[in-house]
């Protein structure tokens, strides 16, 4: 049974919004390519995905909501994103050293049959 890729997205957006790390880590390849938002490059695989996270929500309450999707080549998806960048009482950052804030992205996922191979972000 073939995933629809879009849905499996949507999904992936979902649970990193409630930080359900495990149903993200689900969608992913075991030797994914993550892009580090925070800090620039991109972490590898599952345990330095779920240790990246952890570092993240420690520090800030992120919120990504998808608004738009557009079928690439080589099994890509592209996705626009409102990204909203939160501290951890809820309130909009200010004066913060990492490199997330509040913005419009487009994500770039690439898939490897039902899973996803490798995510970048393009600003």
């Amino acid at each position: 049974m073939t995933i629809d890729p879009i849905q499996l997205i949507k999904r992936l957006y979902e649970c990193f919004n409630s930080r359900d790390i495990d149903g993200v880590l689900e969608a992913l390849d075991d030797d994914v390519a993550w892009a580090n938002g925070m800090e620039g490059g991109h972490v590898y695989g599952h345990d330095a995905l779920r240790d990246y996270w952890t570092r993240q929500w420690a520090v800030v309450s992120p919120h990504v909501k998808p608004v738009g999707f557009k079928a690439l080549e080589n099994a890509a998806i592209a996705v626009e994103v409102i990204q909203s960048i939160f501290d951890l009482n809820g309130r909009p950052l200010s004066g913060q050293a990492h490199g997330l804030k509040d913005k419009t992205v487009i994500h770039i996922f690439r898939m490897n049959g039902d899973k996803i191979k490798r995510f970048d972000i393009q600003d």
